[in-house]
């Protein structure tokens, strides 16, 4: 995966906590931003879509 892509959403600062994405037709790639060449993680395509999903309603949210 080599086309990473950060949100528009993010602040576009340096500093910013955000995710980069990468899309294969079977998996998405994801990596932090502020740390290109660190560890990254793969997930079939229907997985992230999954875990994205429970993002947005909050499931994983710190108490």
């Amino acid at each position: 995966m080599t086309n990473w892509r950060k949100s528009s959403y993010s602040g576009g600062s340096a500093t910013s906590d955000c995710v980069e994405l990468a899309r294969s037709p079977q998996a998405v790639g994801v990596r932090d931003s502020k740390d290109p060449s660190g560890p990254r993680i793969t997930l079939p395509v229907e997985r992230f879509r999954s875990l994205a999903a429970d993002i947005k309603r909050g499931a994983h949210d710190l108490p």
